[in-house]
């Protein structure tokens, strides 16, 4: 595929963004529906939100390397911007990490977005750095911007505060920024401030309200697939007042659903709100939500005003 470039490659963070973590529609014989997923796309970001394509909530580690590479292709052929694309590229095999990596670099994406290789338990830092190092080298581009995910309790590979300092002076125009999905505040407040300049997302827009005066650059959020609007404008509030009552808005619906196994949860409100029953399905070894499960949750937004505005282009998708 042809490389495309953005003004804004060098520096795509400055101003706080919502990235979602795109989850992955499927057919009946649990391929990948391209259709569905880039109609998707393209309604989160007339939202307001980037694409975080292959993030944990996107279940990327149940697709494959083809399926990846494919996906990405189709999103940018149907006119979606690469720079509002930060894919994630992580893998435990070092070859793929590489191939992941440079295909989105070629692509023109914003960044990439790399979790650590993580069936090996206990590894040093020092195996972390040959990792992150080796893909840095072997894609080879000026372009590349990384950021790091850590998630410990999916992975059990911490990213600790000194192998970031190790990468950023290694690698001070490439790896650029971090998202944390540790739910520990005090780690996410702790790499604020201890990395002024670095791009920390947080992966709950329910920290925002605390994150940004210290300098986030917004959030990566499974949520952000069925909120991308309100996340946005809680980032572009240009009062106290309005940023408050944003803040309210998105923590309120955030903590309805993370009370839910996220990625059925996720699957069940678009389904519903796309009146596509085909979002409900995930890849094994992952089932859907129940009937019940699905009913109580969507009650639960209901209560709380909850919608999902401008869902005709899904809908056409299915007709």
């Amino acid at each position: 595929m042809t490389r495309r470039t953005s003004p804004n490659h060098a520096s795509p963070f400055a101003t706080p963004r919502v990235f979602a973590p795109v989850i992955t529609p499927f057919t009946e014989d649990s391929g990948v529906d391209a259709p569905r997923f880039v109609a998707f796309c393209r309604w989160l970001v007339g939202q307001g939100a980037g694409l975080a394509l292959f993030g944990t909530n996107s279940e990327a580690n149940s697709l494959s390397l083809a399926e990846r590479h494919a996906l990405l292709d189709d999103v940018i052929e149907a006119g979606i911007d690469p720079a509002q694309m930060l894919p994630g590229t992580g893998a435990c095999a070092l070859p793929d990490a590489i191939a992941l990596t440079r295909h989105a670099d070629k692509a023109g994406c914003a960044g990439a977005l790399m979790l650590p290789p993580f069936f090996y338990q206990g590894v040093s830092d020092d195996g972390l750095f040959a990792y992150y190092a080796d893909v840095i080298e072997a894609v080879g581009s000026d372009s590349l911007r990384v950021l790091l995910y850590h998630i410990p309790q999916f992975t059990g590979v911490p990213i600790t505060h000194t192998l970031i300092e190790r990468l950023i002076a290694a690698y001070p125009r490439t790896v650029v920024g971090i998202k944390d999905s540790s739910g520990d505040w005090a780690n996410t407040a702790a790499m604020l401030e201890k990395f002024p300049g670095f791009a920390v997302f947080p992966a709950s827009e329910a920290l925002l309200g605390k994150a940004l005066p210290l300098g986030a650059a917004g959030c990566i959020s499974a949520t952000a697939n069925i909120q991308p609007h309100a996340i946005a404008s809680l980032l572009k509030a240009a009062t106290p007042e309005e940023r408050a009552q944003w803040e309210g808005k998105v923590a309120t619906v955030r903590l309805a659903v993370q009370a839910q196994p996220m990625i059925p949860a996720l699957k069940s409100i678009v389904a519903h709100f796309a009146n596509d029953a085909s979002w409900n399905r995930v890849r094994p070894p992952l089932t859907p939500m129940n009937p019940a499960q699905s009913g109580a949750l969507l009650q639960q937004l209901e209560t709380l005003g909850f919608s999902m505005p401008s869902m005709a282009a899904l809908a056409a998708v299915a007709a």
